[in-house]
Parts: C-alpha cells; structure tokens; sequence
C-alpha cells in the first residue's frame, strides 16, 4: 500500500488550482488536501504554480501584496500580509475593456504600484532603500480572483492560490516618489454611474504603503526571489474590495497620483 507524502499533497492542491483556472469552474479549498494549513505550506502550493506557468510561458511581471488590512488579517487568523506572482499576461491596458470570462469570480481594488529602478536584494532592506529603489509610484486598479469556489478561503488557501491574484491595470499617471507621504493619499472608487464603492487612504495598507513593499522585498528575499529592477508592485488595498460584474466600469481616483479605469465586457449581464 502507498501513501501521500507532503510532496505528493502539495502537488494535488496545485494540480486542483489550475485545473479550476484552465476549466474556469471553481474548486473546492485546497486546505483539506494539505498535511498543514500553515502559510510555509500555502507558499509551497504557490511555488509549484509558479513553476507550471513559467514552463508553459508566462514570464513574470513583478509582485502583488495582499492582506495589508488589519480588519481581513483578523478574518483569516494571521498577523502578516501574503504575496503572488505579476505574469506580464495579467497586466491589462485602460479604456480597453477586459474580458470577464477571462475571470472566475472577481472584484476589485484600488491600490499603488511601485515600479521599481533598482534590485531589492540587500540584507539591510529598509524604508530609506525601498523607497530609493521606486523609480515611479502610479494609481492602479487591481482584479482580485479565487479559483475557490464563494470566496471559501483560509489563509492557506489564498496563498496557495496565488495570494487570489487575477489582473491588474496601472493608470497612465506616473511619479517620482520622492519624499511623497503615502499614508495621506486618498481614494475614491466609483462605479458605472458614479456612485461610491470604495474609499480608503494610504494608511489603510499597512500603515503606510512604503512598509508594505520593505515587508514584501525582505520575504522575497527569503524565499529567494528577491525584487529585481522593472518589476511592477501593487501595494494592497487601500480600501475595500467591491464586486465586479460584466458591463460594469470603475475609477479610482488617488489624491496627488492620478486616476485610473476599467471596465468589463462579455459573460451574461
């Protein structure tokens, strides 16, 4: 008789992720396939990922932070943010709408990308060189998707799936970060007729966005993927995600960077 090793289980939640990606019908969590639900074991899962996409092509585009929100790190029971992998083929251009079949079940979120200048690969990573490393800070929107079915998600879930990442747009509005405090940016999101959705500031991710990306350039270190140059961030939410549905359009508007926009065709309205 056989039995399952952690190697074997890991492998078995990545292949259930991807067939839900490839098939666009949700999974079932993957927690009940793992020998633990700790974060170590979600990033394992998202390791394996990794490696399929990037065999089957896809290049990598930079990094999304999540769970920056004290009040969704409560909800999950941790006490630190996650992060996914950026593929170039995520990245999505404005006023151009995007295909919601392309999607599972996705909402969206108002956030800041950090383009990066410099590697982030230093020992001694603070908050002087992240943010001498940002060549350009830009108001961004980004589609946050499960491959697990109603949102069902433990802590080991979104990681292994990801950190639930979908697609992003970057605004055309490009920054010098400076000496630029982002905890004082504030955003609005509206809907298709303008109605409010969403608000926050940039103390709402973290406590200040620069610290989310020091948090992100360390565990990427550690895990050995440091922050290269050219690579895009997102920095999590500013505020609160909002559903996405097919003829549905956003903006974000973020005080001192910019505005940026989608809207999504396709899939029954």
């Amino acid at each position: 008789m056989t039995t399952s090793t952690p190697t074997d289980a890991v492998r078995t939640a990545a292949d259930r992720l991807l067939d839900a990606a490839r098939s666009g019908t949700p999974c079932d969590p993957v927690r009940a396939l793992l020998p633990d639900t700790t974060v170590a074991t979600g990033y394992a899962v998202q390791s394996v990922l990794t490696a399929a996409h990037l065999e089957a092509g896809r290049t990598v585009a930079g990094r999304k932070i999540g769970l920056t929100s004290p009040a969704v790190q409560a909800q999950l029971g941790v006490d630190q943010p996650d992060f996914g992998v950026l593929y170039a083929d995520m990245a999505c251009t404005q006023d151009v709408p995007i295909d919601i079949g392309r999607l599972l079940q996705p909402r969206i979120e108002a956030e800041i990308a950090f383009v990066l200048g410099a590697d982030l690969d230093h020992d001694d990573i603070d908050t002087a060189t992240a943010r001498a490393a940002v060549a350009q800070v830009v108001p961004a929107l980004e589609i946050v998707d499960s491959r697990v079915a109603g949102w069902d998600i433990t802590i080991v879930d979104t990681v292994a799936d990801n950190a639930s990442s979908g697609l992003y747009v970057l605004g055309d509005d490009r920054h010098e970060l400076g000496d630029r405090d982002l905890r004082e940016v504030r955003m609005t999101l509206t809907g298709t007729d303008g109605e409010m959705l969403s608000s926050g500031t940039g103390a709402a991710c973290l406590g200040d966005p620069v610290a989310a990306l020091v948090w992100l350039a360390r565990v990427s270190r550690e895990y050995g993927s440091p922050l290269r140059a050219g690579e895009v961030v997102l920095s999590g939410a500013l505020g609160p995600m909002t559903p996405v549905a097919p003829g549905s359009s956003f903006t974000a508007t973020l005080s001192g960077l910019g505005e940026v926009r989608a809207s999504f065709a396709g899939g029954a309205s």
